[in-house]
């Protein structure tokens, strides 16, 4: 039985923990699919960290003195099976992991407006390695809930919060579209970096105000383009290469979703382009990244010819 339930009591729970029990049926199978990130994690299942610290850029999980050679290769090893690391950076017994995203400047363009997060019931949708998760943990939230569908980012966040034993972290291989489960059941919902990848942008953003707590807490981020009109993009197949990218709006477009939505007290409180100064290739993440994305002979237009890529941050509430 998942122990966070007990947090979100209007939450449909036996539906809930049916569709968990389903994956974790599915995740149990011996498939190469589900071994690859699910070996890892077990290699490593007898190690905890003595001393963790998340209050600065880099989230620190254990000290290399902690461990005998053998388990810091151990550990070495089971990080680097998670590759590529696309949130970050991270520190785990003094091995530094350098993600593709310095995620650390997202949280850092957020916390001026962070709302209280103590004893508040918190889902973190799209939650990837949960970067962000471990980032809230010194706010003492009673419960951080991330959704995260894809193998890969759930095995590497339960891994490192095995060896950080958070227990007011919590994860589910659920997707936005499991939200209607928990109705009324958060107090602050975060979904940065989702939103462009709905067909249905206004209709998500109905489904999130309705899992809110009244007076909840939106904190919303995404992909944008310039220009002061409410319009959004539309791409033939692709935006910077990223095939499942729908709308990409401006900020004022996004303004007007969440309004339709029902939202209330918007305020867009960070513009800005982005760069291969916040998005790149690293050691730990070999593949494409930003710079491939664009344009080399024109950096306002990615390399399909559409608007570059800003990031826009939302906060909003509702009632």
């Amino acid at each position: 039985m998942s122990d966070y339930i007990q947090h979100i009591p209007e939450a449909k729970v036996d539906e809930i923990l049916s569709l968990s029990r389903k994956h974790r049926v599915r995740l149990s199978q011996n498939k190469k699919g589900f071994l690859r990130f699910r070996e890892p994690y077990e290699a490593i299942s007898h190690i905890r960290a003595e001393h963790i610290d998340f209050s600065g850029d880099r989230i620190i999980i254990g000290q290399k003195e902690e461990l005998s050679s053998h388990d810091l290769e151990k550990v070495n090893k089971s990080m680097r099976e998670f590759m590529p690391w696309r949130k970050g950076p991270f520190q785990t017994f003094g091995i530094d992991i350098d993600s593709e995203w310095r995620s650390e400047r997202k949280w850092n363009r957020l916390k001026a407006v962070l709302p209280d997060l103590q004893d508040k019931v918190v889902a973190d949708i799209g939650c990837n390695n949960g970067y962000y998760m471990f980032k809230m943990a010194p706010f003492k939230p009673r419960l951080v809930l991330g959704f995260e569908p894809y193998i890969q980012h759930y095995y590497a966040f339960k891994t490192l919060n095995h060896l950080a034993a958070q227990e007011n972290l919590s994860i589910e291989p659920f997707g936005v579209e499991d939200i209607d489960l928990f109705p009324n059941s958060f107090d602050v919902i975060f979904l940065m970096g989702i939103i462009y990848h709905r067909i249905s942008p206004v209709e998500m953003l109905k489904e999130i105000k309705e899992a809110m707590r009244p007076g909840g807490h939106l904190i919303l981020e995404s992909q944008a383009i310039p220009g002061e009109d409410p319009v959004a993009l539309f791409p033939e197949k692709t935006y910077a290469k990223v095939p499942g990218t729908y709308f990409v709006p401006t900020r004022s477009c996004l303004y007007n979703w969440l309004l339709r939505a029902g939202f209330t007290e918007i305020d867009i409180f960070a513009f800005h382009p982005m760069s291969s100064k916040e998005q790149r290739k690293t050691a730990w993440m070999t593949f494409e990244s930003y710079s491939d994305f664009i344009d080399p002979k024109d950096p306002k237009r990615t390399i399909e010819g559409y608007p570059a890529p800003y990031r826009v941050y939302i906060s909003a509430r509702k009632k």
